[in-house]
């Protein structure tokens, strides 16, 4: 079992590495080194992994029903058990409560899936990421903006992001049964499979931003994110028809620390960027200790 959970975590981890020692390396010139790679990747990459793992002929949206129940029902679920530490700890809850409902399924967690479960897996993962999405661009976006008249971006806006707009046409594909041509599928997908080390060497080279100014709120956040999404894994594992695989994909999920977007989207809207920054940091680098914990606890038998 820890040699297979090993085998999953240290390739994703060695890549994340890699993009920081080579951000390191370059120095502040490497945000505009990166810059059109992270347009290519959230704009091309990216979403045509998540329409290929959709469009593929075994994805079965219906059979992900439950994963998608058990997706948002975490991401709601990690952020009500942690408002009222939030309000205990005189957190603000529109700084502590985003990153909380919103975790890493993208950058981290396909990546992860992919390498567990193989195809299927990333499919199921895929489903996750769809839910995630729904609620943080619903709800968690409703917390950060809340009190801010001159919210810069309205929420609707951010449905036609090109990760959203794939998930649309993944789903209508999904739903209308329609088979995309072999040679037309095979292309989309290699370019989508490169998203994965282009996505994980990124999120290393934008770890270089982050700061600890914010420490203590980083220290909370970190762990209250996983334990709070495993919490409520193990919650709907006594009461979801999931299979074995689904269970260890939701415990993967659960296990997940917050999203980079999180801290993206607090400086977009001003909301402490340095509190989520922190949040964001020591939550990927606690990621070492709680992504081995849901991997464990999905994998059990």
């Amino acid at each position: 079992m820890i040699e297979r959970i090993l085998g999953i975590i240290l390739p994703v981890f060695c890549i994340i590495a890699v993009g920081y020692g080579y951000a390191r390396l370059r120095g502040p010139a490497v945000k505009a080194d990166m810059t059109s790679v992270n347009r290519v990747s959230t704009e091309v990459l990216g979403p045509l992994l998540v329409f290929t793992a959709m469009a593929a002929k075994d994805f079965d949206l219906l059979q992900n029903v439950s994963l998608i129940v058990a997706g948002v029902l975490i991401s709601l679920g990690s952020g009500l058990l942690a408002w009222p530490l939030a309000r205990a700890l005189g957190y603000d809850a529109r700084t502590f409560l985003p990153p909380m409902i919103y975790n890493n399924c993208g950058n981290m967690g396909l990546p992860l899936a992919a390498l567990a479960f193989g195809q299927a897996g990333l499919s199921a993962a895929v489903t996750l990421f769809i839910a995630a999405n729904l609620v943080y661009f619903s709800v968690g976006i409703k917390i950060l903006a809340a009190g801010k008249a001159h919210a810069r971006v309205p929420a609707w806006r951010l449905l036609l992001n090109p990760m959203m707009v794939a998930m649309i046409f993944g789903l209508a594909v999904t739903a209308a049964h329609v088979s995309l041509p072999a040679y037309l599928f095979q292309g989309l997908k290699m370019l989508g499979d490169a998203a994965i080390p282009v996505m994980l060497f990124a999120l290393g080279v934008r770890m270089r931003d982050v700061t600890l100014k914010s420490w203590q709120i980083g220290m909370v956040g970190a762990a209250v994110c996983p334990l709070a999404g495993l919490a409520v894994a193990w919650v709907l594992e006594q009461v979801l028809p999931l299979s074995a695989d689904q269970r260890a994909q939701m415990y993967l999920f659960a296990a997940l620390p917050p999203a980079v977007f999180c801290f993206m989207m607090a400086e977009q809207y001003q909301q402490e960027p340095d509190k989520v920054a922190s949040i964001v940091l020591l939550g990927n680098l606690a990621a070492l200790l709680f992504v081995p914990l849901g991997l464990w606890l999905g994998l059990r038998t």
